[in-house]
């Protein structure tokens, strides 16, 4: 009954996603020539905002511009950079990687365009408290009409967010690096015929009794969490991987040339072919992959980015631009060469974290599992902090602020749910309401993208006239 219903997910997260394939490649490309690539010409300057040097403490809105980021960040950079792209790796070959960086590159773009409009068509939630985000662009950037879009969001956003993925990963993580490895072995019960795993569940438990210290302090206490936690993890996960990359050099110019030639061959990948080949399903994976990680048209990082504190919506952009980088460019990149320059990829028993947690262990054997497990720990922790907030402002906006915070607690209540489920059911579920999400954020900012085209060349404009070079 259970692979039957799996089946049925991952044939429904096919079905949508095919159109929604073409509205989010599609769609970044209509903002990269409608902008005339003007925000890549920026990039710099986005790094000088991110560093603080146009915070105003005055300006409306709730956190630091860096802040807004790292909480964006949080759940791009989440244990998806580890697993997620471990997964396409298994499933797609090398080649998987190309398309990641392709659809990472058009979504630079496409943050630019839906994290400024957050911040142009902020609304008051409940609480008389300024917020921003897809469902708010709707409202105040299309007009009460096409309010049932804004609500279609939110509700979607709420399942979107949930946090089953990241905790199944974590639990699979610590059983694979840290229970395994001391000689405790997984035992189950049985709950109506469904085995549950008694380490996962108390695991699960663990996290989400910490997750609540956090959690119920809103966006100022995750802003300033993710703000210490996320360039931890960020260095951590740069300096491990560097050092198997060193270790293993001689491989890293081969791998990265059968990056290119099997993005078009599609000679490793054995899924389901697309539009009439294999070359299609490996675009389609790498879409859906990257897009999954680092949210890129999906809405959650115009939420955080919503939240800061700016007068400047070209400003929020720009620093929304680099999300894609960090996540996908960078991150994402270094897990696909450790596991590619290990050849564990190879192994078609492993996929997920399982399967980066072997590249660690063929990598750096003296203490890489360890330096993984610490990894895996905080990008899932952040995570959690991040999507609590994104599904909380969804629910937020259909029934007010008040009763939001019953969110928190079916969050919570969820974290102990994914941890003990089917990992491919829970990656469809995602997958599906990440598609879902995708709809109205993209429609939005077609619409409206005149308007940040004129507040982009004001602002732009605005930057020669006083002399500030950026």
């Amino acid at each position: 009954m259970e692979s039957s219903f799996e089946s049925f997910l991952s044939q429904t997260a096919s079905l949508i996603w095919s159109p929604v394939l073409f509205i989010i490649v599609g769609g970044g490309l209509f903002f990269l020539f409608y902008s005339g690539f003007i925000q890549y010409r920026y990039f710099f300057h986005a790094i000088k905002v991110l560093s603080g040097k146009y915070d105003d403490k005055n300006a409306p809105g709730q956190i630091s511009s860096y802040k807004a980021l790292a909480t964006a960040l949080a759940s791009t950079v989440g244990i998806g950079n580890l697993s997620g792209v471990a997964a396409a790796i298994a499933l797609g070959g090398p080649g998987a990687l190309f398309w990641m960086w392709v659809t990472s590159f058009i979504g630079m773009s496409t943050n630019f365009f839906t994290s400024a409009l957050a911040s142009m068509y902020r609304g008051k939630d409940s609480n008389g408290q300024l917020q921003g985000g897809p469902m708010y662009v709707i409202r105040e950037g299309l007009g009460k009409n096409w309010q049932p879009l804004a609500i279609f969001f939110s509700a979607c956003c709420m399942v979107g967010a949930l946090p089953i993925f990241q905790s199944n990963q974590l639990t699979q993580a610590l059983i694979d690096m840290a229970f395994i490895p001391s000689g405790i072995k997984e035992t189950f019960f049985s709950v109506g015929g469904f085995e549950v795993s008694i380490q996962k569940l108390s695991i699960s438990v663990v996290v989400s009794l910490f997750c609540s210290l956090v959690i119920v302090g809103g966006i100022q206490r995750i802003g300033n969490w993710a703000g210490k936690l996320v360039p931890v993890m960020i260095v951590l996960h740069f300096v491990s991987v560097a050092f198997i990359l060193f270790a293993k050099a001689d491989r890293v110019p081969y791998y990265i040339g059968l990056i290119f030639t099997d993005a078009f061959s599609a000679t490793s990948y054995h899924g389901t072919p697309f539009m009439g080949g294999v070359v299609g399903g490996l675009i389609m994976l790498g879409v859906r992959r990257s897009t999954f990680s680092n949210e890129a048209g999906i809405g959650t990082a115009p939420m955080a980015l919503g939240a800061a504190k700016t007068t400047e919506p070209t400003r929020e952009g720009l620093i929304s631009m680099l999300s894609p980088v960090i996540d996908t460019l960078i991150s994402c990149t270094l897990t696909a060469l450790a596991i590619l320059v290990t050849d564990v990829w190879k192994n078609p028993s492993l996929s997920g974290i399982t399967l980066t947690s072997q590249a660690y262990a063929e990598g750096m054997p003296l203490g890489g599992q360890f330096i993984l497990l610490l990894c895996t720990f905080t990008f899932a922790i952040t995570a959690l902090f991040s999507y609590s907030y994104y599904g909380r402002r969804g629910l937020a906006y259909l029934v007010g602020e008040e009763r939001s915070k019953y969110y928190d607690y079916f969050y919570l209540v969820m974290i102990v749910v994914g941890a003990i489920v089917s990992m491919d059911a829970v990656l469809n579920v995602i997958d599906i309401a990440f598609a879902l999400m995708a709809i109205p954020t993209m429609l939005s900012g077609f619409i409206l993208a005149p308007k940040v085209m004129a507040e982009a060349k004001r602002y732009f404009a605005k930057m020669k006239e006083t002399g500030d070079k950026g």
